[in-house]
């Protein structure tokens, strides 16, 4: 007979155990302060990037591949002038959160770099939303898109052996997975996922993005825009199904909060072919399989 689990970990101890992983996206906003202040110079971005080796190599990497036409750069400032900051910034972004995937034994039945695939197609997602509406930063939905959903691989890294329990509350109660993780939990992943981007001095809108993810329609007025293009974004990434896992379908779809916002069927349908493009270039081969390096 199988020993009964204990009590699950509580979210400060999930919260804890996270904030000592190495290769966390707490480089994230500073690097996005460097980039968008018309002060910066190549060296500080080059300094900052310094920080993190992996980093420096796959910038490297990047301004030698194919994608920008030629090799012959050996220098980490000749790269950094050859990607812009836009495509550092992106590049960055990926790094680290696929980096901080590493090692996660879910259970979730996620195989190798799916949370990064599909926070990837998120985060495009949110770009290209943002761009055809105009109502808010691109980079700032990227950035909202990527880092959103972390609080889950905090708790695959800490709670791995209570997923099965969490699907069988989903499969029993006809629930969301939301409801099963707070059924088994006491909380679920976008409470961590709050408690994480504040702990790494995220902007306050990232927090209250992550605080009200799952229950937009409560958010303050001024996170509404960005919530509206993250779930937007979330619809198209998991229609598209790049590293969408079981409860990726578990969700609550807020219809009428995307129409008044003005995501339309007409708006998502123009908008998927240019996120799957983008994805595809990005990712290649990776986009529908294995890890997530770059």
């Amino acid at each position: 007979m199988t020993a009964p689990l204990p009590p699950p970990p509580t979210i400060e101890q999930v919260c804890e155990k996270a904030l000592r992983l190495p290769c966390s996206p707490s480089l994230l906003p500073r690097l996005a302060l460097v980039l968008q202040s018309n002060d910066s110079s190549a060296a500080e971005i080059e300094r900052l990037i310094s920080l993190d080796p992996s980093l420096a190599a796959a910038t490297l990497r990047l301004a030698n591949s194919a994608m920008f036409g030629r090799g012959g750069i050996d220098t980490l400032d000749g790269a950094i002038l050859r990607l812009g900051a836009k495509e550092i910034f992106r590049l960055a972004a990926l790094v680290l959160v696929s980096r901080w995937e590493t090692g996660s034994k879910s259970l979730l039945r996620w195989d190798p770099g799916d949370f990064s695939r599909h926070a990837l197609c998120t985060a495009i997602a949110a770009e290209v939303l943002a761009t055809a509406m105009e109502q808010i930063d691109p980079q700032t939905a990227y950035t909202a898109g990527l880092v959103c959903d972390l609080g889950k691989l905090a708790l695959a890294h800490t709670c791995a052996e209570y997923y099965p329990a969490v699907r069988l509350c989903c499969a029993q109660t006809k629930t969301t997975w939301e409801e099963g993780e707070r059924t088994v939990f006491g909380y679920h992943h976008a409470d961590v996922s709050m408690r994480l981007l504040e702990a790494w001095k995220f902007p306050p809108t990232f927090i209250q993005t992550a605080q009200f993810m799952l229950r937009p329609l409560e958010a303050p007025a001024g996170v509404q825009p960005l919530l509206a293009h993250l779930h937007a974004a979330k619809y198209l990434a998991t229609a598209m199904g790049p590293g969408v896992t079981e409860e990726g379908f578990l969700v609550t779809l807020h219809g009428n909060f995307l129409h008044e916002w003005g995501f339309t069927t007409e708006v998502m349908e123009d908008a998927m072919p240019m996120v799957l493009e983008r994805a595809s270039s990005r990712l290649g081969e990776k986009l529908l399989h294995g890890p997530v390096t770059i």
